[in-house]
């Protein structure tokens, strides 16, 4: 399939979107920190407050990032942007109403597995684009969908078996679409989230319920 914009065309919307939505980055950025705090806690919100956080992460990036600007350059972004929205609406309607996203960490070597996919989506996957771009206007952090969708993964191997398996399934189509990037434009961090989906997917699917 070919790509209906060029290098330049891509880093230069993610050029405007910093530009324009800064300083929202940087608390997107501490919300993520501070869910893997939150989920080393005893607080009885432990999981709305992780949960409502994926959720609304999903939300801005379908809303704040497909449709506002990527679609200047694709205008596939209305149907990813579609699909980001209604995954944020997915994590809200399974962690306020059918409650079945919750988190814990038991310190199992699939914990540090999920463990090293936050950290590398929070702190990794921003500094690798820094370096590979040397611009801090280019930079992919959260809020964007790659590192994000990398998150996602790591804190979703982190919930309980009750987790609804379908829940990974939009996180999944677009690591195959997103993983493109890293083909096509240079952006080799997305090679962890290929990885990060395939680790999650397997691991998800052949859990064991309690």
């Amino acid at each position: 399939m070919k790509i209906p914009f060029t290098t330049e065309q891509f880093f230069e919307i993610i050029e405007k979107y910093n530009l324009a939505v800064f300083p929202v980055q940087l608390i997107i950025l501490l919300l993520g920190i501070l869910s893997v705090i939150i989920l080393h806690s005893n607080i009885n919100s432990k999981n709305k407050l992780i949960g409502g956080f994926l959720g609304v992460l999903w939300i801005w990036i379908g809303i704040a990032y497909h449709f506002t600007f990527f679609t200047e350059i694709n205008k596939a972004a209305y149907v990813f942007g579609g699909f980001f929205v209604l995954q944020g609406l997915i994590f809200l309607i399974e962690t306020f109403s059918r409650k079945k996203l919750e988190f814990e960490f038991n310190g199992k070597i699939t914990d540090y597995i999920a463990y090293f996919f936050i950290v590398f989506a929070i702190v990794i996957y921003p500094v690798l684009i820094y370096f590979l771009e040397n611009s801090l206007e280019k930079i992919i952090t959260l809020g964007l969908p790659c590192p994000s969708t990398i998150l996602t993964f790591g804190f979703l191997m982190l919930t309980k078996p009750k987790l609804s398996k379908y829940i990974v399934t939009i996180p999944v189509l677009w690591t195959i679409v997103g993983t493109s990037a890293a083909f096509n434009f240079g952006v080799y961090p997305d090679y962890i989230m290929a990885l990060s989906a395939l680790t999650a997917f397997i691991y998800l699917v052949t859990r064991k319920k309690e």
